[in-house]
């Protein structure tokens, strides 16, 4: 099976592709806008990559550009992890609508696209997919409506599609502002102290091969087709236990310096998923 896979260099598409290419029956066709950072990859020599930025709005036939693969793992976005500038809304929206459209359009019958949790908006509690969106950041906003298009050109053109929306996730790879990886420097750097919120708010965390592991079930799985599914553990973890937990784990002893940081005005307090 040939898989595109964008955003091929990200956190979440290096793992994906690594985990890929397990099954020697996948052929992966990889994506990003910069060729040097992705023959920084592992996977670089195994994979067909083929350079292109979204932003370039190529409307050209991108299905025979891309090799015409079988299924498409659409990772890429761009402004994260500032979640409230335009740049979601007023760029990455059309951009990747373009993209869509040009794939679907051309003949791509299967294509899985990865949403966020944040697209439920400031509800706490449990988050199934059953619930009404309602996104209020802009990058929820915009991934939210990109939802909604890809229905519409699904009225259109005739594809499968699964829309993923991911919760909160940490491992080898990681933004350099994500809680984890600054936790990570503490502990290299061999500091008595760590800053961070009141640690009070609740999540829903799953280590990366975990995250990696959900989304090639959803993606290959023959059912649940045309709506959107939560990539999550099900469970809830406050941020100080988090830490403390991986704390204990690396066996380091770190004062937490609770309430340096205020909590975040565009999160709920407490919300996890379903994950049933």
């Amino acid at each position: 099976m040939k898989i595109l896979v964008t955003g091929a260099t990200g956190f979440i598409g290096n793992h994906l592709i690594n985990k890929l290419l397990e099954d020697e029956t996948n052929q992966v066709i990889a994506t990003s806008r910069s060729i040097q950072k992705a023959q920084t990859c592992s996977w670089f020599r195994r994979v067909q990559y083929i350079e292109y930025d979204l932003e370039t709005k190529e409307y050209k036939n991108l299905y025979k550009k891309f090799n015409k693969p079988d299924k498409l793992i659409h990772l890429a976005w761009d402004g994260l992890p500032d979640y409230n500038d335009m740049i979601h809304i007023e760029k990455n929206l059309p951009n990747h609508y373009i993209f869509l459209k040009n794939l679907t359009k051309n003949g791509l019958k299967d294509i899985n696209i990865t949403g966020t949790c944040f697209e439920y908006g400031m509800i706490n509690g449990e988050l199934s997919e059953d619930m009404n969106t309602q996104p209020s950041n802009s990058y929820a906003i915009a991934k939210d409506t990109l939802r909604k298009f890809t229905q519409e050109l699904q009225k259109q053109y005739n594809f499968d599609f699964k829309w993923i929306r991911l919760f909160y996730m940490y491992g080898e790879g990681q933004s350099q502002k994500s809680l984890i990886f600054l936790l990570d420097q503490a502990i290299k750097n061999k500091d008595k102290e760590f800053n961070m919120s009141g640690g009070e708010q609740t999540r829903d965390y799953l280590h990366i091969d975990k995250v990696i592991e959900n989304i090639i079930l959803i993606c290959f799985q023959k059912t649940y087709l045309n709506q959107a599914i939560n990539c999550c553990s099900g469970k809830s973890i406050s941020i100080k236990k988090l830490v403390e937990n991986y704390l204990e784990e690396k066996s380091y002893l770190l004062k937490l310096n609770l309430g340096y940081y205020p909590y975040s005005e565009f999160e709920p307090m407490a919300f996890w998923g379903n994950s049933k």
